[in-house]
């Protein structure tokens, strides 16, 4: 009888393990299979989006090399954080950061590429003011401008060029690029060629205009920047002090500090403290911030 229930007994625990394994197994599999699901998805989105961004500045990278590099990224960045520090929440931030990276850096270079096309655009209007003065068509003044001008307009106007070369409708090229760099400035240069197109007119003598009024708002502009640039320096400087003071008296008096990171009024106290420094940031960026 001992030995029945003994039996009995081994054999309930072997099927609990069993059942266990299997549970544990399945679920693991079905965990890899949506992990694997999610970052197809991942995958097709950042690959997509990387490569139209970068074709619209004429960045010709393979997108999934560059998703090799973000995933990476990902990985790495926080294990070495981790491995250094043992700090969870600058594991998470790193994590955060390694995410939002590409569309930061994406965003960052189309802001410097639409800064230098509005820098470039007065003398690009005042070089086909002039080829169309001395008798030249539209489309011979910007083949002109292709070739004299750096990029990036130079490379927007040769794909303008280049559309109407294969028969696309002007007014669609023009859509497509405003589309393209959605600059005000720009948009006053596609409303003057729309224009001219459909009633017109002195184009030559509109092209002197509008870049000599663009080349004064350019230095206004200047000057304007560079009566604020001491406002917005100190908001970048009063922003990051007490992100620095904070560091350093955690590094001296770690234990008084610890109180901030350790208890509820402590992340309390903080997160007023980040609230208040974010939009102090805000408000000096709004006060410096003058547009003509």
């Amino acid at each position: 009888m001992e030995t029945l229930l003994t039996l009995s007994g081994d054999v309930t625990f072997l099927l609990a393990v069993a059942s266990v394994f299997l549970a544990t197994t399945f679920l693991w599999l079905l965990v890899l299979q949506k992990s694997q699901h999610l970052l197809e998805e991942y995958k097709d989105t950042f690959t997509s989006t990387a490569s139209s961004n970068m074709a619209d500045m004429f960045l010709f990278i393979d997108p999934n090399r560059l998703f090799l590099i973000n995933v990476a990224a990902i990985i790495v960045l926080p294990v070495l954080i981790w491995i250094i520090s043992r700090d969870i929440p600058a594991t998470l931030a790193v994590l955060v950061m390694a995410i939002l990276l590409p569309s930061m850096v994406y965003k960052s270079m189309r802001k410097r590429r639409l800064s230098r096309f509005e820098r470039q655009l007065p003398d690009a209007l005042a070089m086909i003011s002039g080829a169309m003065r001395a008798g030249a068509s539209l489309n011979i003044a910007l083949e002109g401008l292709v070739k004299e001008q750096p990029a990036p307009i130079s490379q927007e106007f040769e794909l303008l060029l280049k559309e109407q070369r294969l028969g696309v409708n002007f007014d669609e090229s023009l859509k497509s690029m405003e589309e393209r760099i959605p600059i005000p400035d720009f948009s006053m240069l596609i409303t003057a060629l729309r224009i001219n197109r459909e009633v017109g007119g002195n184009l030559a003598e509109t092209m002197e205009t509008l870049g000599e009024t663009l080349r004064r708002k350019a230095m206004m502009e200047g000057k304007i920047n560079s009566l604020t640039a001491q406002g917005k320096l100190q908001g970048i400087v009063m922003t990051g002090l007490p992100v620095l003071l904070a560091i350093l008296l955690n590094i001296m008096e770690p234990e008084a500090m610890s109180k901030l990171w350790t208890t509820t009024i402590g992340w309390i106290v903080l997160g007023v403290v980040i609230i208040m420094e974010i939009m102090g940031y805000l408000m000096i960026r709004k006060i410096t911030s003058i547009d003509v």
